[in-house]
């Protein structure tokens, strides 16, 4: 039995990638997200996405998940840049449309979005908030590596307060540094 994840890459989010946000809008998908948007909503969310992969600054990217097996598009993740307890951290997030999940394709995605942001050399930690009742995206933060720092209140979308799950994966990890580039125990966010 082959035992090695999936091959996956992500491409950078494009004007044509909107078809595969309207797939990633339903009730199952976006059911831990405060529902399925709207069309302008969703239009909104696009134009977003359009511009942050086209941002040259740092400060995230939106990327199309693609199964290398068949060359579909089969889902979506990114980074960006949010304000967490202070400090300016990276969040991350992804969806895997359902026909294709189940196969450790999130899983695949996130970890290729972990090695983009941590080439960025912009942020120290890369952070995600999956509902603690959704079971399949804490998943992807544990196998993807990251540490459960634990649950918080967490705003998403705008007026929409649920319990999340805080996930942290240190992006500068202490084994990736020379000894006088370590940071300094105890430092957080």
């Amino acid at each position: 039995m082959d035992t090695r994840p999936p091959a996956v890459r992500i491409e950078p989010w494009t004007e044509a990638d909107l078809e595969l946000l309207r797939a990633a809008n339903t009730p199952e998908l976006m059911n831990h997200l405060g529902g399925p948007e709207t069309e302008e909503q969703l239009l909104s969310r696009h134009r977003r996405y359009v511009e942050l992969s086209a941002d040259t600054t740092g400060k995230g990217r939106m990327f199309s998940i693609v199964a290398e097996a068949d060359g579909a598009a089969v889902g979506t993740v990114g980074y960006w840049e949010q304000n967490w307890h202070g400090r300016t951290v990276y969040e991350t997030g992804w969806t895997v449309l359902p026909a294709h999940q189940g196969r450790g394709l999130a899983t695949a995605a996130a970890l290729a979005v972990v090695r983009t942001a941590r080439a960025a050399h912009r942020h120290r930690y890369l952070h995600a908030f999956p509902s603690v009742d959704n079971a399949a995206s804490n998943g992807v933060c544990r196998n993807a590596g990251f540490s459960l720092m634990g649950e918080c209140a967490f705003e998403y979308p705008p007026g929409h307060v649920g319990r999340s799950h805080d996930w942290r994966l240190d992006l500068r990890a202490q084994e990736d540094l020379p000894a006088d580039e370590a940071p300094p125990s105890g430092e957080d966010a």
